[in-house]
């Protein structure tokens, strides 16, 4: 007998048996994985491997079933409410189509210092107040007590920290002792301002061209506020807006007096005067004083103040229905642009005070 036909007789024996065994093992593996698929369909939170039976073939399975839902997406006919606004990231997710929200547009202003401009934004209530710091070394008045108690009442977070710290921190000259961190100042749209509405007076406004004074601003909404002026006009660009020092200075006005921001203040005039709205200027030079502006006072009314030194620009001065001055009759031959709105708008509340009997 050859070596060879020996060896090949036995590896035909050898492989037939392992070939029967095999294909009786993978019946017998067949049957039961059927068995256990039926009955372990109807269990809850079974594990994934019981599935299998024997050799491990329920593992291949369930394999195959998580790549086939990854490689969907998911289950068919599963809810496809919410979507995921990118790989990787975390954070809510939208609803699908829902509106985007757009921030709130602001003036600024989240920095307010000085006690008489803190406890009036506590007043107001227009603003959320995150934070409030207080000199550890703070004198007790009625004005701070004031303060306290309305952040007690309102869960505000109140903090005693080291005067240096405090006056680290400020903004302004001269903060008082006392600090809050709020949300920014709220901006109002012009076409409110132009408005009208049954029963409510004509529009009374303000326009402020190149004022860049923060000193200034401040003690000007000042003014408007105690004249009973309506809304302010602010331009975006070579103006200063809401800051700490604005809001000090104005003493809480800011949190009352509603600011519109333009891009150009002459447009913005043009606007007004569209709406049946007179446009006033303030200058030195005029033809007509401040007390002859008449019957002007009682309709819708802007009054334009320039800035200091340089007044009103050309543009602004071409879009104004009258240019007004204010009679100088001492030495000096122009008033800060403060005096001159609280003269200003002062001079259009009385025109239009109701006449007493």
């Amino acid at each position: 007998m050859k070596p060879s036909s020996a060896k090949g007789s036995s590896t035909k024996q050898g492989g037939k048996g392992r070939g029967g065994k095999g294909k009786a093992a993978g019946a017998a593996r067949a049957a039961s994985t059927r068995a256990a698929s039926s009955s372990g369909s109807t269990r809850a939170g079974g594990r994934p491997g019981a599935i299998g039976g024997a050799g491990g073939s329920g593992g291949g399975g369930t394999s195959s079933r998580a790549k086939a839902g990854a490689k969907g997406g998911g289950p068919r006919g599963g809810s496809t409410k919410f979507q995921s606004r990118g790989q990787g990231r975390t954070g809510k997710v939208s609803p699908t189509g829902a509106p985007s929200r757009k921030p709130e547009k602001t003036l600024g202003g989240e920095q307010i210092e000085g006690r008489q401009a803190v406890r009036e934004l506590l007043l107001a209530g227009r603003r959320r107040v995150r934070e409030i710091w207080v000199a550890s070394d703070l004198d007790d008045n009625e004005t701070v007590q004031d303060i306290l108690e309305i952040a007690s009442h309102e869960r505000i977070p109140v903090q005693y920290v080291a005067r240096k710290r405090l006056e680290a921190a400020a903004r302004s000259e001269a903060p008082q002792g006392i600090i809050a961190y709020a949300n920014g100042v709220p901006e109002a749209e012009l076409a409110d301002f132009v408005r009208r509405a049954p029963g409510k007076a004509a529009p009374f406004l303000v326009a402020v061209d190149g004022v860049t004074d923060p000193g200034n601003l401040g003690a000007l909404l000042r003014c408007c506020d105690g004249a009973g002026v309506q809304g302010v006009i602010l331009p975006r660009h070579r103006a200063v807006h809401v800051t700490p020092t604005v809001a000090k200075s104005a003493a809480g006005a800011v949190e009352y007096v509603p600011m519109a921001m333009v891009g150009g203040l002459p447009s913005a005039l043009t606007t007004l005067k569209e709406q049946g709205i007179w446009v006033v200027g303030l200058a030195d030079e005029a033809d007509r004083d401040l007390f002859d502006i008449g019957d002007l006072a009682v309709d819708g009314i802007c009054i334009v103040m320039g800035a200091e030194g340089a007044g009103l620009s050309r543009l602004v001065r071409e879009r104004c229905d009258m240019i007004v001055s204010i009679p100088m009759l001492g030495r000096l031959s122009s008033l800060n642009v403060s005096a001159a709105a609280a003269l200003a708008t002062y001079e259009v509340a009385r025109a239009r005070r109701p006449q007493r009997a």
